[in-house]
């Protein structure tokens, strides 16, 4: 099993070649001024080569949000992703958070729910 770290503050390339991975899209982003404003950030890693993510952004108050869970496509299936969850949701109450978020697609529902998240109501917007 991969080590779970808090607040790593991967690299960009780290990053990048993570969510391209995982996702199938390139992506090129500098993640300096997200990880700074996060509540948490969590960080699975093999042999010091990061292979999952999972980014908790908050609103300075009381709610806050899982966002970028992502697992290498390599190491799937193997409770990475639960694992960066329940941490996420472990620090987010210890640093003060009341309310834990998450949007996803309909496929991963049962994903979320074993992890403790229930399903609510919520609205969106496409701005770009």
């Amino acid at each position: 099993m991969p080590e779970i770290r808090n607040d790593p503050f991967p690299s960009a390339a780290e990053l990048n070649a993570l969510f391209s991975a995982a996702w199938g899209s390139p992506h090129n982003r500098d993640f300096t001024a997200v990880l700074s404003r996060s509540l948490a950030h969590i960080g699975a890693y093999q042999d010091d080569r990061l292979v999952g993510f999972v980014n908790v952004a908050w609103d300075g108050g009381i709610h806050a949000f899982i966002l970028d869970t992502s697992v290498h496509p390599d190491m799937r299936r193997q409770g990475i992703a639960t694992g960066m969850v329940r941490q996420a949701t472990n620090l987010a109450r210890e640093r003060g958070a009341e309310w834990l978020h998450v949007d996803f697609e309909p496929h991963l529902t049962g994903f979320y729910r074993a992890c403790g998240l229930s399903s609510t109501e919520a609205g969106l917007i496409k701005l770009m």
